[in-house]
């Protein structure tokens, strides 16, 4: 057992949120409280009914999630946004989010875990959002077609579907950069061109990427924004887990994008 706020403030410097920029309906760190004790953690990708059903399923104190409960801003708490945080409060689950923070940690972060995951080691960054790089980078010389079904196994496990453009232009892979969840974008298209980047690896973005990347001769996997964001929390919910001995469950709630 660990109170609530301890822990809340382990994550906080762990992840270093206070120094991560992020967006303004993220809300990094201790988004609901409880009555102020952890025995058993869950981790999710998303904020939702489903998700907060499920760990009040589980019967856990803490649901740490990577998208969190105030993306769409200041909202009226009614209807199903009522039930949901009833539920909660009801059953004793406190919630906590980290966002930008979780893609871009050294550790535990998304791009880290899942270009390892794939076979490519980071030895760069990637995706600038202001003061920090979000995603990864690196060099490698796999065949691309063995990327892309690496992409498609990982992907077919958290009920996502690998989707690629262009993936004939290039043999092997060479410099490759990753950004998941909804990664691709003018930006990092624009940042892939000016670092001579071949490959790109995102979760998902518009159609219109798709037909700018072949543009620009670079090889784009869209691999689910879902499954490529689903290794952070979990590997942070484990190490958290671990580290003050708690129990700890991940939650499946797959989206299919």
């Amino acid at each position: 057992m660990i109170e609530t706020t301890l822990l809340a403030e382990y994550l906080d410097k762990l992840l270093e949120i206070s120094r991560i920029p992020d967006y303004p309906g993220a809300m990094n760190g201790l988004q609901l409280g409880n009555k102020g004790e952890i025995r058993k953690i869950a981790a999710a990708v998303d904020f939702s009914s489903r998700t907060a059903a499920l760990a009040i399923e589980q019967h856990a104190d803490l649901l740490i999630v990577h998208h969190g409960m105030f993306w769409s801003g200041a909202q009226s708490i009614t209807g199903r946004r009522f039930d949901r945080l009833r539920s909660l409060i009801e059953n004793n689950v406190a919630v906590y989010s980290s966002h930008l923070p979780l893609d871009c940690h050294s550790e535990f972060g998304n791009n880290t875990l899942l270009s390892r995951e794939l076979g490519l080691e980071p030895t760069g960054g990637f995706a600038r959002h202001e003061s920090v790089s979000i995603g990864v980078s690196g060099k490698s010389e796999m065949p691309t077609t063995e990327l892309i079904e690496r992409a498609r196994t990982f992907a077919a496990t958290h009920g996502s579907n690998v989707v690629t453009a262009n993936f004939s232009a290039h043999d092997t892979i060479g410099h490759w950069a990753m950004c998941t969840g909804a990664g691709a974008s003018a930006e990092t298209l624009q940042e892939a061109s000016d670092e001579s980047i071949d490959t790109l690896i995102v979760g998902e973005g518009p159609h219109w990427t798709a037909v700018d990347a072949a543009e620009r001769g670079i090889t784009i996997i869209y691999a689910g924004h879902y499954a490529t964001e689903t290794l952070g929390v979990t590997a942070l919910a484990k190490h958290v887990a671990e580290h003050f001995g708690l129990d700890w469950t991940p939650i499946h709630a797959p989206t299919g994008l």
